[in-house]
Parts: structure tokens; sequence; C-alpha cells
């Protein structure tokens, strides 16, 4: 029974209960100390290092401008900080989000004629994801990644490999005109 904690507790300890169930840092964050800040800051400048340059390539990924980038390299590390209770997580853009935001939003607005449009669009759809994303994590719902199959996250990380590189092409062949699909046939034609 996972209620059983607040049996027999007080109003206000109830609601401390619920707090540091939603907000872990106010479970831990008690005991936090300057010792564990510098492993901390030096993890966080490690980081930081690799990230930041990572993160920019992912806003070109999805054809945005580099300072979304890097919005997204420190921001939700923020919110994760206080929200979050993994250690060992990484959090941030990743490959495979900013090429099909990308994607998605070029089949509807063209980045270039119509920038503020495809801005409007990048933020709401990045709205949403958060909302959906906020959702799970307070409902708790992170279990349901268990039932995903081994199979099907190793062929949807190689299928988003090849696509990624593929769309690449662009840059390392200085071609001005690239098809705004992403599948296969389409990029090699």
């Amino acid at each position: 029974n996972p209620l059983r904690q607040y049996k027999d507790q007080s109003g206000s300890a109830k609601f401390m209960m619920a707090l540091q169930f939603l907000f872990p840092i106010f479970e831990w964050g008690r005991c936090y100390n300057l010792r564990k800040f510098k492993g901390d800051l030096i993890a966080g400048l490690t980081i930081a290092s690799l990230c930041i340059p990572q993160d920019i390539g992912y806003s070109k990924l999805a054809n945005l401008d580099a300072q979304y980038g890097l919005y997204s390299s420190f921001v939700p590390p923020l919110i994760y900080a206080a929200m979050g209770s993994s250690k060992d997580i990484a959090i941030g853009p990743v490959a495979v989000v900013s090429l099909l935001i990308g994607s998605l939003l070029q089949n509807e607005v063209d980045p270039v004629k119509n920038k503020e449009e495809y801005l409007r669009l990048a933020f709401t759809a990045t709205f949403f994801a958060g909302i959906t994303q906020a959702a799970l994590g307070f409902l708790r719902l992170g279990f349901l990644i268990e039932f995903l199959s081994h199979a099907a996250i190793v062929g949807f990380m190689g299928g988003a490999a090849i696509t990624i590189a593929l769309q690449q092409l662009k840059y390392v062949l200085g071609i001005k005109s690239f098809t705004k699909k992403t599948d296969i046939i389409s990029v090699m034609r």
C-alpha cells in the first residue's frame, strides 16, 4: 500500500510528506552540504563542456537558432534538480527528438521563409510535450517504460542514427536545396 506511510500522521506531516513526494529536493536538500556542492560543481562543469556544444548542434537539427539549444542545455536540469530524484540521469534534448521536431515542422512551415511561424509552432510543440512529461511525472507513470522491449528500443535508436546521419549530408556535401523528408529513399534521391 503506497499510502501506508501517511496513516496516523498529522495534517502538517502529511502535507510535508506529499510535498517531498512531488518535489524530492525537500527531502535531500536538508542534508546537502559544501562537500556535495563541490562534487556537483565539478560534475556540472564536466557535463556542461559536453552538453553545451551538443545542444547547439541539436538546435541545428531542429532548424532552430543556437540560443534555443543553449536554453535547453541549462533549463531542464535546473527544473529536474527540484523535481527529480535520480543522480545518474542526463536531462536535456536528444538528437532523435530534435530531428523529429525539425522534420515535423518543416512539413508545415518553411523555417527560412516564415521563421516566426516556425518558432511559434516549435514553442507550442515543446510546451505541450513539457505538459505531458510533467503530468507523467506527477502521476509517477515512469514505470510504463518497462513495457518497451529492448529490441524495439534498439531498432528505434538504430533507425534514428541512420536518419540523423543522412540529414547531415546536406552540410557535408554543401547542398543548398535539400529534401524536407526524412526517409532514406527521399534523402538518397
